[in-house]
């Protein structure tokens, strides 16, 4: 029940430019013509007495559109270019991870990479990394570059 509220409310103030222009959507010609003030028939319906809708003060008006402008602006920023893009991929591995990038970081795919491999002494280390918690805590354009190599760490899934 909340979220049809919250969904009303936020097609109110994407609907809607201004404070006065929800308050005029609510205003029939009849209301004018018998109030024959526009300043007046608003405020009778800020104040509830009239109107065909919810009824919102300024300041949550105000609130809502801040609200909504936000998260409109953190949705835009959400979609980041793919490290990928744009790279001549040589490497099979990491031509996979590109084909999987995007899927990753929407949340749409999840996929576990299995490495072995050995480090600079020589030792070999093994591990399963979660790539989409991967491309959310680090940045993957090093590795797709070739500047890179994508190795197991402690922090990951499994480290050995």
């Amino acid at each position: 029940m909340e979220e049809e509220v919250a969904s009303s409310g936020d097609n109110i103030v994407t609907e809607f430019n201004t404070y006065e222009d929800f308050l005029d959507s609510q205003i029939t010609s009849l209301d004018l013509y018998y109030l024959e003030d526009e300043e007046l028939a608003r405020q009778l319906v800020e104040l509830g007495y009239r109107g065909s809708g919810e009824v919102l003060k300024r300041e949550e008006f105000e609130a809502r559109k801040q609200a909504a402008e936000a998260s409109r602006l953190s949705k835009r920023s959400q979609q980041k270019t793919l490290a990928s893009s744009g790279k001549e991929l040589k490497d099979p591995f990491y031509k996979c991870l590109a084909q999987r990038e995007e899927a990753n970081r929407s949340g749409k795919m999840t996929t576990i990479v299995f490495i072995r491999d050995k480090n600079a002494r020589g030792q070999e280390i093994s591990g399963y990394i979660d790539f989409a918690h991967r491309l959310k805590t680090e940045d993957f354009e090093p590795y797709f570059s070739g500047r890179k190599r994508l190795l197991p760490r402690p922090s990951d899934l499994r480290y050995v």
